[in-house]
């Protein structure tokens, strides 16, 4: 029997729900605290009403998000609230808590959409000579960025592989991704060499205290705050002008890698996309390429 005692900080529906994400769907930490969020925004905001969830309907979904809006969340936001709660709703009503979903007819509001920061091969080349491989950790840097460009890597995990997730025997690196799904993508020649020299030669000399690839100077982990630090004074050294982060690395991998010719359904499975349509962004980042190029170069534009 479902509660309503103001008193209360937890709801057992969402409860539930949040273990079956975990258990069932594999999320990881970061997207089950994003729902989390949501969704117990809107169980307040149904307790602020005297209402209950089973008295939710369509007008209500409909007045939050307009409640929402009026407190100035941005429409990406509002969109990626009412997503969190049609799964959630779905949720219920499979297990006949509900009897339909009251968020299943309505229309987010519109969202442009915005394209990554990709580098083009010239910055990417820039940026990857930046560090000094003659120093331990030039040499980590290096190597860092030969391998996210090389496989493209999110910035967790670059930071959470260990030194057995690559075979150097075949030159796949295996990678636990998001909801810890893994992967298994192949490096190629020369970020394998950087790979090989750093686990052999510069590694040993961190005074390893982790089982980590890539090790800070007490021998730890390198935290995703110092990768990103590392990436940013890296692009300024490179004359990159514009602010980069470590993910526009992974963007530039994947965008790098259609404009070479591969198949959009080849470069999803390499980054890890559950759905087809997460891969799809890249293909609107080269038509704007290319409308860029053909502005600044034709003669009659």
């Amino acid at each position: 029997m479902e509660s309503t005692s103001e008193q209360q900080q937890t709801h057992p529906w969402v409860e539930e729900y949040l273990e079956y994400l975990v258990s069932v769907r594999g999320l990881a930490e970061n997207s089950l605290s994003s729902y989390s969020a949501d969704i117990y925004g809107f169980v307040d905001y149904v307790r602020d009403k005297a209402g209950t969830l089973h008295q939710v309907d369509e007008n209500t979904v409909l007045y939050y998000l307009v409640f929402l809006q009026q407190r100035g969340m941005a429409s990406r936001s509002v969109a990626r609230q009412l997503s969190s709660l049609r799964s959630f709703f779905d949720y219920l009503t499979q297990d006949n808590r509900i009897q339909a979903n009251p968020s299943r007819l309505l229309e987010g509001p519109k969202v442009s959409r915005i394209l990554p920061e990709v580098l083009s091969t010239e910055e990417m080349k820039r940026l990857l000579e930046q560090p000094d491989p003659k120093t331990r950790l030039g040499m980590r840097d290096r190597t860092i960025l030969e391998l996210m460009y090389a496989t493209g890597l999110r910035v967790s995990e670059a930071c959470t592989l260990r030194p057995l997730d690559f075979d150097d025997q075949t030159g796949i690196l295996k990678i636990s991704g998001k909801g810890s799904k893994e992967r298994l993508v192949p490096v190629h020649r020369t970020a394998q060499d950087w790979l090989e020299t750093y686990l052999e030669r510069t590694r040993p000399a961190l005074n390893p205290v982790e089982d980590a690839v890539f090790l800070n100077r007490s021998g730890t982990a390198l935290s995703r705050q110092g990768l990103w630090k590392m990436v940013k004074r890296y692009a300024q050294k490179a004359c990159i002008r514009r602010t980069i982060s470590p993910h526009a690395i992974r963007h530039s991998f994947a965008t790098h890698l259609l404009e070479g010719g591969a198949d959009l359904r080849s470069v999803q499975l390499l980054l890890g996309h559950a759905d087809i349509s997460a891969t799809e962004i890249y293909t609107h980042v080269q038509e704007s390429r290319l409308k860029e190029i053909h502005r600044k170069c034709h003669p009659r534009s």
